[in-house]
């Protein structure tokens, strides 16, 4: 039995897949118009952690994401400038190069921790003609209407817009939508853009022809249509971050149903925010804390993709230095542990079963990363030889994607390349650096951590103190 906590329903229940043995799944991609921080990778984490979870567990998952690349505007109330605009001014080019840029960014992060990309990836610029053809339905069946040259859904004929809320509907709209401008096109408060016209952004980049006048599409009505293009009328599973659950993925099941006239996705899968010191990280506070800079920093990023699978993901992660050196060092510790283990004899497969049963329990329990790495822990602790422990390492790393058996092998050869010369000197250099940072003498101490990155010496400030890796 897989078991995760459904949004919808509100409480963790039972998964059962419309067509036995395989899962359609939508997950909302990025807005490329910046980086992606570590809190937005923290969410693709944990939906990769969820697909292979589901592989483990003997589905086949076909996976579609979207990429914003048009209609995402700075504000979920239909209100302020499109985000990719707004990045295309701030950097002196077109819409295109910036989505392009942010978008080979983004895949290199994703890829970096671990994550498997998702089978159809559709940027939604791609995809014009259908969100056209869900308006003009969504028209026809008067769900919608024309107001100021923009055509809105009209949440008004819905018996059940909010559906993920047990909130009163008046304490809602205050809480969510009191702060924003108010659209005086819209007949209701709730109601949401579809199709934008040249009569609300002059001077918007990406345009096109439509029946309502030259346009561009809401930021909902993309993920709707992405999805029905590659999966179809029904769908399993649809992820994303719980910022997402209100107005965004509420539109996307009014005008989906609607358009569908038949119920769309059972399941709702949401992860919880990344938090710092300050709150919710977020691209609107300035600095963004990326993969690519955690890696610049000297941190492998699959030693953060270790830090988020340590937390569960329906709980908020406080993210600080402090923490994430202390996992880099419960990671390098497993890696060694690892490394040390050999190839002697027959895998037990009595005791590998045995264990593979333990992780799928963990795993398959609401997607309890935290108790499956514990079982890994207790695998290599137990009473079995080697190569049983190699066989499990390789079997829970197709879930954890840590790359344990890789690491492990570049440690020991790394340690067979290390004469006592060279050791010598990087203790040292080590040594020299420490002496230059206690009298506050920074530019020597930088000096030293370049000399030794020359020489293909990685190191590390960390609360037990400096470590040290050959570069990879």
């Amino acid at each position: 039995m897989f078991t995760f906590y459904n949004t919808l329903d509100r409480r963790v229940e039972e998964f059962k897949s419309r067509e036995d043995g395989k899962v359609s799944m939508y997950t909302c991609g990025p807005t490329v118009y910046h980086f992606a921080h570590i809190g937005n990778i923290r969410t693709y984490i944990m939906q990769d952690a969820l697909i292979k979870s589901l592989e483990y567990a003997g589905y086949d998952v076909k996976r579609v994401m979207n990429i914003t690349d048009v209609g995402h505007l700075s504000s979920d109330a239909d209100t302020g400038e499109d985000k990719m605009v707004e990045g295309a001014k701030r950097e002196h080019k077109t819409v295109m190069e910036i989505a392009k840029f942010y978008t080979d960014a983004f895949f290199k992060d994703f890829d970096a921790v671990g994550n498997k990309r998702p089978d159809v990836i559709e940027p939604a610029t791609n995809c014009i003609p259908e969100f056209i053809h869900m308006v003009e339905v969504l028209l026809e069946k008067d769900y919608a209407y024309v107001a100021g040259g923009n055509v809105y859904f009209d949440t008004s004929k819905l018996k059940n817009y909010y559906v993920f809320s047990s909130v009163e509907q008046d304490d809602l709209e205050i809480g969510v939508r009191d702060d924003v401008e108010e659209d005086v096109n819209k007949k209701n408060k709730a109601d949401f853009v579809l199709w934008f016209t040249k009569s609300k952004f002059e001077d918007q980049a990406l345009k096109w022809d439509s029946p309502w006048g030259v346009g561009y599409p809401g930021w909902h009505i993309e993920c709707s249509c992405i999805s029905i293009k590659h999966l179809g009328e029904y769908m399993d599973i649809h992820c994303g971050g719980v910022d997402n659950i209100f107005p965004h993925h509420t539109n996307e099941i009014a005008q989906s149903e609607s358009y569908l006239g038949h119920p769309w996705c059972k399941y709702w899968f949401h992860s919880n925010h990344l938090n710092d010191q300050s709150g919710k990280m977020s691209k609107s506070k300035g600095a963004i804390l990326t993969v690519s800079l955690l890696q610049e920093k000297g941190y492998d990023p699959l030693a953060y993709r270790f830090f988020c699978l340590q937390s569960h993901y329906r709980k908020p992660l406080v993210f600080s230095w402090e923490n994430l050196d202390n996992t880099v060092q419960a990671y390098n510790k497993l890696v060694k542990r690892v490394s040390e283990l050999k190839e002697d004899g027959a895998v037990d497969e009595t005791v590998k079963t045995e264990y593979e049963d333990k992780f799928r329990e963990a795993v398959s329990n609401d997607l309890n990363t935290s108790m499956a790495i514990t079982v890994l822990y207790d695998a290599l602790k137990a009473d079995t030889n080697d190569a049983t422990k190699l066989a499990l390492v390789k079997s829970f790393d197709k879930v954890l994607s840590l790359d344990l058996i890789g690491h492990a092998g570049a440690l020991a050869d790394a340690g067979s390349n290390v004469d006592t010369e060279l050791e010598a000197y990087i203790t040292d250099a080590i040594a020299r650096r420490a002496e230059a940072k206690k009298a506050k003498d920074y530019a020597t101490a930088d000096a030293i951590r370049n000399e030794l990155l020359a020489k293909g010496i990685v190191i590390k400030d960390t609360r037990e103190g400096v470590v040290w890796e050959l570069a990879k």
